[in-house]
């Protein structure tokens, strides 16, 4: 049987860690910023093509999601054999490629299969990206790597908030997705050109788990079972707010586009950064005292956060709604750095990327496909004021993330015993 090469992590050809975090941060930039993109440009699109609430959340949920869940898996398996880089620098140019696309759409449905290549091509990035990160910094690194990572919320945020809407209102929203996808083709060659495959322990070719066996194996698995399903919940409740925020801010408010971007860019962007950087730190601390603390610090972000945006979506004044943003951005933006750790932690390397794909399929199917398209429906069920119906659809949705927090809180318990089981599992 063929084996793999294997060498030390630190030899010199590798590539710089921070430089590999500093490119796969690029390339997962330009992924978000293409998601909230599309939620920063809802009412323009809306305006043009005379589409309804559920519409735009077919776009935003299913249209993106469905496909992008899915093919996750088969490519992350892929990526347990192969390059994690050219895998996912190849993505990156498909779904910039079709980034570009959306721009030329001339009416809803080209737009929504525009979407769904977007979709196709983001499903090659994160799992081969967070095993990447992991083979490329120790177990005390890994908060830290992933906190910087999720950054890439909120600077996409920003981009799809702020910097789109500002293209659309100089030149029109077909120029901002055009823009996004021809910067996101550029970050892919670079990082492709220098960031180097690390070496795998070596394993049979045999060795490679059979993905149904694998998933049994997982599911049966208490603490990958409440991780995963607990995010999935936690990423309902807070995705669904938001999508649909700066629609939202527009609508109670009285704001332009543009200003209900910029205020709920700056409003949650800001706090959730700085939360992120904070829980990448304290993850990294808590893990010295034990692999269970990573899930009791995601439940108690999780519960906080779900309570304030709850708050935020009643708010009477957009004043208010600032002043409620600070706190609910820091702990909503540090959650998923707890339980991304805590995963990561859970899985032996020769399975890391599909087992992480398999907890993301769970994660998007529930959290992506289900929560705008969700939300949107209810808005479209409740007549009268469109504020006011989409506070409606996004209060049915936003309470879950209590169940999210007290299934992460469940899975703390067996995490360190689960981990050791799954080291000597065969598949």
């Amino acid at each position: 049987m063929a084996t793999t090469q294997s060498a030390p992590l630190d030899q010199p050809r590798l590539t710089n860690k921070w430089v590999v975090l500093a490119l796969l941060l690029g390339v997962a930039l330009v992924n978000y910023g293409d998601r909230y993109l599309l939620a920063g440009l809802v009412e323009p699109i809306k305006a043009e093509f005379g589409v309804s609430d559920g519409f735009m959340g077919l776009l935003m949920g299913p249209a993106f999601a469905l496909l992008y869940s899915l093919l996750a898996i088969p490519i992350a398996r892929y990526a347990d054999r192969v390059s994690r880089v050219a895998i996912l620098c190849t993505g990156c140019i498909v779904w910039s490629g079709f980034t570009i696309l959306s721009g030329f759409a001339n009416d809803p449905w080209m737009l929504a299969l525009a979407r769904v290549g977007v979709g196709v091509g983001e499903a090659s990035f994160q799992a081969p990206a967070y095993s990447l990160l992991a083979a490329y910094f120790a177990a005390e690194q890994r908060g830290r790597a992933f906190a910087v990572m999720t950054l890439a919320v909120y600077f996409g945020q920003y981009l799809g908030y702020r910097a789109g809407p500002e293209i659309a209102a100089a030149y029109d929203w077909r120029t901002a997705f055009e823009v996004m996808g021809l910067v996101g083709i550029a970050i892919a060659i670079v990082t492709f050109i220098v960031v180097r495959e690390p070496p795998r322990a070596p394993t049979l070719a045999s060795d490679h788990p059979k993905l149904l066996p694998l998933f049994s194996i997982l599911w049966k698995t208490p603490s990958f079972r409440c991780m995963a399903l607990g995010m999935a919940f936690a990423t309902l409740s807070g995705l669904s707010f938001g999508m649909w925020g700066p629609a939202l801010f527009a609508r109670a408010y009285d704001l332009p586009t543009t200003e209900a971007n910029a205020i709920f860019g700056l409003a949650f962007g800001l706090p959730g950064l700085i939360g992120t950087l904070i829980f990448g730190v304290l993850a990294d601390r808590l893990t010295k005292r034990g692999p269970h603390w990573l899930l009791y610090l995601a439940a108690g972000a999780t519960t906080a956060a779900t309570l304030l945006i709850l708050i935020v979506t009643w708010a009477p004044t957009v004043a208010t709604a600032q002043l409620l943003a600070i706190p609910s951005g820091l702990l909503g933006g540090g959650w998923s750095v707890g339980i991304m750790s805590a995963l990561q932690y859970l899985m032996p390397d020769r399975f890391r990327a599909t087992g992480t794909a398999l907890a993301l399929l769970l994660i998007n199917l529930i959290g992506y496909v289900l929560g705008p398209l969700i939300a949107g429906n209810v808005s479209d069920l409740i007549s009268g004021d469109p504020a006011y119906s989409l506070r409606v659809g996004l209060s049915v949705l936003i309470p879950v993330g209590f169940l999210g927090a007290w299934l992460m809180w469940r899975g703390a318990a067996s995490l360190a015993a689960d981990r050791d089981r799954l080291a000597t599992v065969t598949v």
